[in-house]
């Protein structure tokens, strides 16, 4: 009896649909409910109206592929750059040359995410040399050629992203925004292999290389898919070896190099005086440090955990179970992740979804921008940038080069060099000298140097930081606040930003009278690039995740009067079914191991189908029951592309045919496998969250 119901189809010739059972009863309506979409086009039917016994998730160790090298490319909002290791020594890393061009006075081991293309579009330069380059064009030329500045930030905040969304130059022409990544990692894969030859001329040329981009956590699935495909595009790997690239989490990466570090390699500001100190300067504290180090030396578990995991002295000091924060503050976002440290491998447990803002360094840009177009007026301000956006550019970087060297105890004001195009451009337009527009201006912080500079108190500048500071400060503390997260006592503040004195004095005046530890690392502004590279190395070191939304499909099942509402009922040959109910794979908050899989079965409405499409739908609820309840939307589809069925030996038509799915929702990114149950054949699977 239970064989002939696992066999029983039942098909929906309206809705393009047939049902598939195994081991579940179609007179009942368990519970999960099945996967399947009714809404999907009519040439990609699925199966299942009825649930598939979902096998309790399963842990795989997935095995990576050879390589030679890791390479690591830290895309940053303001600043970029590469690092490697090679697999024979993977703890020993390479940090790329430094580059040329720049600011006097400023260490070079990154290069401003600035992409120069000519008037047709072609590649010209990318980073210092662009910048430069843009700079020194006549000002009549430079409105011809295209320059990108800080363009990472419109991926995050694009709704709608697609293969096709556009970026802005600062010229006002658009380019489509896949391209522009592009040539800006083909900049650096041509740079980093290049590197690797001249040091490795037996480096073989395939699949030597193992790539990882970072993004950040709080990006959503569409934006790290964007990514990917610009990396196909810029030949950094082919679809076909997929596997060789890696999506890294920036604060993720920031955690895998923290854990690598020592004593005298970090800097704790609650033991810091105004002017500079390291960890453990506070006799108190080093000695509970060592002390507590003893105590775990003493015990056999802990001096394997020692050897094993490899981690360095604060770690060692740590107990398992753990907990902290790391706050990655880049140029665009700041990243929030909560980790808790895992014996007896120094393997890592995220203990609450990636949570975070757009409250990075260019929060202070987009301040003081603010702050000229009250001096000088907004349409000013607007026409400027337009008809003059070299010497806008020339602007910014000399704002830039001041707020590096603002902080809560500086004493003396800050000259802003105006350049001279802005003050003539001026008072062609308005008739008057910059001189006049500040008397006139309500803005009494900011004065005219007879040097031709604006003269900024160092209050003035430090007023600026307070929208993005504040911001950072109350996203921790909402975080701290969450019942997953008591406990905690460390915070690492990483990221480029986190170099600001003026963010860190607030985050540990804020946060240090909490009892919180706030402790940054001398390389504060490498660490997600060098953290990028041991990913890399060893990317089942973060063993657990937390899901950031709900995912599942839109079935069919059973319609219960009384518990499904009216306006769901179908009938379809005699029998009533409830329509839209959203079946989940896996919870908002859900704890999902690395290589855990969802499983579920599918089966192609007609015979000869070459292509099952499903629509996938997400939301931030974790109990949401239809795909038309409020903040459920469709996100992306799930596309298995079949071969032709083979015929049986008297040539008829094959039977039921099943495809069996299987998602991973605990790696960075959702990952589908599927292979034809009947030939035991891999069949090719993708989810495309672009396509909407």
């Amino acid at each position: 009896m239970a064989s002939s119901r696992a066999a029983r189809m039942l098909a929906v010739p309206e809705l393009g649909l047939q049902g598939l059972y195994i081991g579940s009863s179609p007179e009942r309506s368990p519970v999960p409910s099945p996967p399947g979409s009714p809404r999907t086009q009519e040439s990609c039917g699925i199966a299942p109206l009825t649930p598939s016994q979902s096998p309790k998730p399963e842990t795989r160790a997935p095995q990576p592929p050879p390589f030679s090298v890791v390479v690591a490319i830290d895309f940053g909002t303001t600043s970029s750059g590469y690092a490697f290791s090679f697999a024979s020594d993977p703890e020993a890393i390479h940090m790329m040359r430094k580059w040329e061009g720049g600011d006097p006075g400023v260490a070079h081991q990154k290069t401003p995410t600035c992409l120069l293309l000519t008037p047709e579009g072609a590649f010209h330069s990318f980073g210092y040399t662009a910048r430069d380059y843009y700079h020194d064009l006549d000002p009549e030329e430079a409105r011809d050629w295209l320059y990108f500045e800080k363009f990472k930030m419109k991926i995050h905040s694009a709704t709608d992203l697609t293969l096709k969304t556009q970026l802005e130059a600062v010229n006002g022409r658009k380019m489509p925004a896949l391209e522009v990544f592009a040539h800006a990692l083909r900049f650096f894969k041509e740079h980093a292999l290049q590197e690797l030859r001249e040091q490795c001329p037996s480096l073989p040329e395939k699949d030597a290389v193992r790539w990882v981009l970072t993004v950040p956590a709080i990006w959503k699935q569409p934006a790290k898919q964007f990514m990917r495909e610009a990396a196909y595009l810029a030949g950094l790997v082919s679809r076909e070896d997929a596997e060789q690239l890696l999506i890294a989490l920036e604060p993720e990466a920031a955690s895998v190099y923290c854990r690598k570090l020592r004593l005298h390699q970090l800097m704790d500001l609650s033991s810091r005086a105004p002017g500079g100190g390291r960890l453990g300067e506070r006799r108190s504290i080093d000695s509970s440090f060592r002390q507590a180090r003893e105590q775990l030396r003493r015990s056999r578990h802990s001096r394997t955990f020692l050897v094993e995991s490899g981690v360095g002295e604060l770690w060692a000091e740590m107990q398992a179970g753990d907990r902290y924060v790391v706050a990655d503050c880049g140029g665009g976002t700041v990243d929030l992740t909560v980790h808790q440290l895992e014996q007896p491998h120094g393997t890592l447990k995220e203990l609450y979804k990636a949570s975070g803002g757009p409250y990075g360094a260019v929060g202070v840009d987009l301040a003081f921008e603010q702050l000229l177009c009250r001096i000088f007026g907004e349409d000013f301000i607007a026409t400027f940038k337009r008809q003059r956006p070299a010497a806008w550019v020339d602007l910014t970087i000399a704002f830039e080069a001041r707020k590096r060297t603002a902080g809560p105890h500086r004493a003396g004001a800050l000259n802003i060099s105006l350049p001279f195009s802005f003050i003539d451009f001026y008072r062609k337009q308005r008739g008057h000298n910059v001189e006049t527009a500040l008397r006139r201006s309500s803005v009494n912080f900011v004065k005219w140097s007879s040097q031709g500079m604006l003269r900024m108190s160092c209050e003035a500048m430090n007023e600026l930081f307070q929208p993005t500071v504040s911001g950072i400060i109350q996203h921790i503390e909402a975080l701290l606040a969450r019942p997953e997260v008591q406990g905690v006592k460390l915070l690492f503040l990483v990221g480029g930003f986190a170099e600001s004195a003026v963010l860190q004095q607030a985050v540990q005046a804020s946060l240090g009278a909490r009892g919180l530890r706030v402790v940054v690392p001398h390389d504060v502004g490498l660490t997600i690039l060098k953290g990028a590279v041991l990913f890399g190395q060893a990317p089942g070191v973060v063993r657990v995740r937390r899901s950031p939304l709900t995912y599942g499909v839109g079935v069919l099942n059973r319609f219960v009067a009384g518990r499904h509402p009216p306006d769901k009922l179908l009938v379809r040959d005699g029998r009533r079914w409830c329509t839209d109910v959203f079946e989940r794979f896996v919870a908002a908050e859900q704890s999902v191991a690395l290589g855990e899989e969802v499983r579920r079965s599918y089966c192609p409405a007609r015979p000869g189908q070459r292509r099952v499409l499903i629509n996938l739908y997400c939301c931030a609820a974790e109990d949401a029951h239809f795909i038309t309840d409020p903040g459920v939307r469709k996100c992306g589809a799930l596309s298995l592309e079949l071969e032709p069925a083979d015929s049986g030996s008297d040539g008829a038509t094959p039977g039921r045919r099943e495809i069996r799915a299987a998602m991973q929702f605990g790696d960075t990114e959702i990952k589908v496998t599927a292979v034809d149950v009947s030939t035991n054949r891999s069949v090719r699977a993708a989810i495309d969250f672009l396509s909407n």
